[in-house]
């Protein structure tokens, strides 16, 4: 009777601590397929106070300001993103010395696909004197557009002014753009200084 009651009670145990092991090693298994996906979601590079210059053709294309740059490059589509604001100045080769410039509180850019958006009170100002007002936009450089949803504010070299309520469509170096939905202050002596000679 003893002897029986003794195997039983190690049978027991035994079962218990199979049962406690298997939980464990599930459960030990769960984590470390939450880790995987969530270990590849970090900066594989971090610059801080980074000052950046791009050149092209031995001439400086791109100059770029920002308070820290985080590289992910470890996901399926990798990117950088700058989230403590940008200050970018762009040059052109018809005006070297004359920099376009766009400030933004938030960068994102998809290297891989040559797209970049930025956010938050983002300002572009062209080597033409132009200056535009919006929260967002995002440039296609495949396609060598930009384009934006938001309300854009454009006050003109001649200091009139522009709003398209419903965004804008342009060329990335704005050479010709597309308003919708606009309405603006224009003076009369730009528009006299368009009209043809009869």
């Amino acid at each position: 009777m003893n002897f029986s009651k003794k195997i039983s009670y190690k049978n027991i145990a035994c079962l218990f601590s199979c049962a406690i092991f298997f939980i464990l090693t599930s459960c030990e298994e769960d984590l470390t397929k939450n880790n995987g996906s969530k270990s590849k979601n970090f900066p594989s590079e971090v610059i801080y106070n980074a000052n950046i210059i791009q050149r092209d053709s031995g001439l400086i294309s791109l100059k770029a300001k920002a308070k820290i740059i985080e590289k992910y490059t470890l996901i399926d589509s990798p990117y950088i993103v700058a989230r403590k604001g940008i200050n970018i100045e762009f040059f052109d080769k018809k005006k070297p010395k004359v920099p376009g410039k766009i400030s933004a509180k938030y960068a994102r850019i998809f290297e891989y696909k040559k797209f970049y958006e930025a956010k938050g009170d983002v300002r572009i100002t062209t080597n033409e004197g132009q200056r535009f007002a919006m929260q967002s936009i995002y440039w296609d450089q495949r396609k060598n557009r930009i384009y934006t949803k938001d309300t854009v504010y454009v006050t003109m070299e001649d200091g009139s002014t522009l709003v398209g309520a419903n965004g804008m469509t342009a060329k990335d170096d704005f050479s010709e753009y597309t308003f919708f939905n606009n309405s603006g202050d224009f003076s009369t002596k730009r528009l006299e200084e368009k009209k043809t000679p009869q």
